[in-house]
């Protein structure tokens, strides 16, 4: 597919990353800090939509990333497109893959985490394993390379979110005792104030995969993570 918006029709302040795009969705590359829906308070940031909308107009996300949580995210065009999107998601034909660094590390190469989540009355916004009163979650991890870094083990991982429970990655991957460095809510381990993760959520939505809301042929995209992600795997 070809991309008839060129990059410089967003605003020269944007940090927004244009993946894609058409006549029916635009889909971006979002920096860790930017909401990607619209703000709860004055005081929040400008959240995605509203960067992109001087050069594509009216846009809504069809999905959610967190806040700290930096790549690749689907934005609709129309209410029409927003619908048909959402049924995609729902009907798990949206294959997502992500990349995050962790503490510690896994005693195997992959593995599937199928542990049910809720949202935490008690401490919100969090979300909490709970297999009572929680809907059924699963993620797939495989393990991508290790390192020291001032001492403390490190690990990449690809994960593949199955299902898409709020906080699912970051809850399960903090069950497993490999929290993700940065993470403020579920981390309880400190990063060496050396390292450029103890400033941000290691966590990056590398790869999207979805059939087109208009004729269904397959959109696949990719979004590099940020160069430290490589620069620590080095």
């Amino acid at each position: 597919m070809t991309l008839p918006f060129p990059q410089a029709a967003l605003p020269s302040s944007s940090s927004v990353r244009i993946v894609f795009a058409d006549a029916d969705l635009v889909v971006v590359d979002k920096p860790a800090g930017m909401p990607s829906v619209p703000a709860r308070t004055p005081l929040d940031p400008p959240c995605v939509a509203s960067h992109v909308r001087a050069a594509f107009g009216a846009v809504e996300a069809v999905h959610r990333l967190d806040r700290d949580t930096s790549g690749l995210l689907v934005l609709a065009r129309s209410s029409q497109v927003r619908a048909a999107l959402g049924r995609a998601f729902e009907h798990r034909a949206v294959q997502k893959r992500y990349e995050a660094i962790v503490h510690g590390g896994p005693t195997t190469h992959e593995g599937i985490v199928h542990l049910p989540l809720a949202s935490d009355p008690l401490r919100p916004p969090r979300s909490r394993v709970d297999p009572i009163l929680g809907k059924p979650a699963t993620t797939r991890w495989r393990l991508l390379a290790t390192a020291s870094v001032a001492g403390q083990q490190r690990s990449r991982l690809e994960l593949e979110p199955v299902t898409g429970r709020s906080h699912q990655l970051r809850v399960h991957l903090a069950w497993l005792g490999m929290p993700i460095v940065g993470d403020r809510l579920y981390c309880r381990v400190h990063a060496a104030a050396n390292e450029p993760l103890a400033f941000r959520l290691g966590l990056h939505a590398a790869w999207l995969a979805f059939p087109h809301p208009r004729d269904g042929r397959l959109v696949e995209v990719r979004s590099q993570p940020p160069d430290w992600f490589a620069e620590w795997a080095r």
